[in-house]
């Protein structure tokens, strides 16, 4: 029968005597446990499966048995931030035997270091993440273009890739690995080998935590409930962030697209005022009042010219400072929901397979597959048996795993709700200050509207404002 210790490593034999788990003792364990199936590295080429009873002897260097409640985070949104701020900028093109290639200045704060990475770098960095941490935030990064890449493309995509590694910087467990200390400062010829090579030698996260077998010690005995209620509350904010992404986006457009008509504005009064087409004498009436408007008007296009200016700069601020934090808010919130869908896609599907599997073996070998093969021997199938035990094992050790990093990772998206403030202020903040500078110009301009209606022999008089309380008609 089974050992109910076994899942927390506390069996020590791993011989053919160790225990057993028969199917109705399995069926009967999964309907009292009430934790929802269990996530499996069998059949999983990503996720490494250890021996459970084995003793293993973590690096040191990796995450060592906190005080307290390893549960609970300790962090604060400026306490991230602070971890490490990187740029990525974008470097001359250069051609490749039939494409160009698109190259990027990588530079960290914390290490002090500046890089060169390719696209295909970031794609080789990202895959070694997902094999170390399957059971963490993992943002995506952008998709690949391999034809018709324009400017734009490349642009939206080098702040994506800029949004990426910001949030992978600044998450706790990725910012101490050697795999992001490598991508960062690794100045070598091949840096997607040395990528492969550090994160394949030592396996996932749950080989080398030392909580690994415990963690189910550590979670509430309403983990289920609260992962549902969670998940549902991100995925209302998702929705409310997206839409407010797309406001914002739309309000910094026109923002550059009011510069850009106000710099034709004055272009086109410029134009006016320069026009040399002689007039006869006889529609001027030896009047010179149009020669006097011409050369008020070429003028104006200098104030014209500052506002659009004002204008370009308030919707390039809010591009940079409200747009790309909403955009680096809603990266986090859909690598959690990515972080949702592998962890479900990894307990529905495959605990099923491995159980069915188990059964198959438990059977006698005799019957129809005597038929077609030779029989095993009774050591080959204890064999197979118990490894498919340690296997199925495993499995339920991993779902405890898996749970306790998804618990970490709500409360790391929870810090970084007081995001909120800070973009709220960008934007209040741009748009005072973009009025204001705006405003200045308008002042300046409108005593220069003056000379229009003052010329010589003109009886011309200026319009009156709203507030004179003087009907228009």
């Amino acid at each position: 029968m089974f050992d109910p210790s076994c899942l927390l490593g506390g069996c020590g034999e791993t011989g053919a005597g160790s225990c057993r788990i028969d199917c109705a003792a399995w069926d009967l364990l999964c309907l009292l446990r009430g934790a929802g199936p269990v996530i499996t590295a069998l059949e999983c080429a990503d996720l490494p499966v250890p021996q459970v009873c084995e003793r293993r002897d973590p690096d040191p260097s990796r995450m060592q048995m906190p005080q307290g409640n390893p549960l609970l985070l300790s962090h604060t949104l400026q306490e991230l931030l602070a971890r490490d701020t990187v740029q990525v900028e974008l470097i001359p093109e250069k051609k490749g035997l039939f494409l160009k290639h698109v190259e990027y200045e990588v530079s960290s704060q914390r290490f002090q270091s500046s890089v060169y990475r390719r696209y295909n770098d970031f794609v080789v960095f990202h895959e070694m993440l997902l094999h170390k941490f399957p059971y963490r935030m993992v943002p995506a990064l952008p998709p690949k273009r391999m034809l018709g890449a324009d400017r734009e493309f490349i642009e939206a995509r080098r702040r994506a890739l800029k949004r990426f590694i910001n949030l992978v910087a600044r998450h706790p467990p990725f910012s101490e690995d050697v795999v992001l200390k490598l991508f960062l400062s690794f100045s070598g010829p091949d840096v997607q080998n040395k990528l492969k090579e550090s994160a394949q030698l030592v396996g996932d996260e749950f080989m080398n935590c030392k909580l690994a077998t415990r963690a189910k010690d550590f979670l509430p005995a309403d983990i289920q409930t609260q992962f549902a209620i969670s998940r549902e509350l991100i995925r209302n904010i998702y929705n409310s962030f997206y839409k407010l992404r797309d406001r914002a986006e739309r309000i910094a457009s026109r923002a550059i697209d009011n510069a850009a008509d106000l710099l034709i504005f004055g272009k086109e009064l410029s134009a006016l005022g320069s026009d040399t087409t002689p007039l006869p004498s006889w529609a001027t009436l030896n009047s010179s009042a149009w020669s006097f408007l011409k050369q008020a008007l070429k003028g104006l296009s200098v104030e014209f010219a500052l506002l659009a200016d004002k204008a370009a700069q308030q919707g390039k601020q809010e591009e940079n400072d409200v747009v790309e934090k909403l955009n680096l808010f809603l990266d986090l919130l859909q690598s959690y929901k990515d972080l949702c869908a592998r962890h479900e896609k990894g307990l529905l599907h495959k605990p099923q397979r491995a159980l069915h599997s188990y059964s198959l073996m438990k059977r006698p070998a005799s019957g129809t597959a005597g038929q077609t093969r030779e029989p095993e021997s009774v050591q080959q199938l204890e064999s197979r048996i118990l490894e498919q035990e340690n296997a199925i094992q495993t499995m339920e050790l991993r779902n405890y795993f898996s749970l306790y990093c998804l618990h970490q990772e709500t409360q790391l998206v929870h810090v970084y709700l007081p995001l909120t403030s800070h973009i709220l202020g960008a934007f209040v903040n741009s748009q005072i200050q973009g009025h204001k500078e705006m405003s200045k110009v308008w002042n300046d301009l409108k005593p220069k509207l003056s000379c229009l209606f003052a010329g010589p022999n003109s009886t011309l008089t200026p319009p009156r404002s709203p507030q004179d309380g003087v009907s228009p008609h």
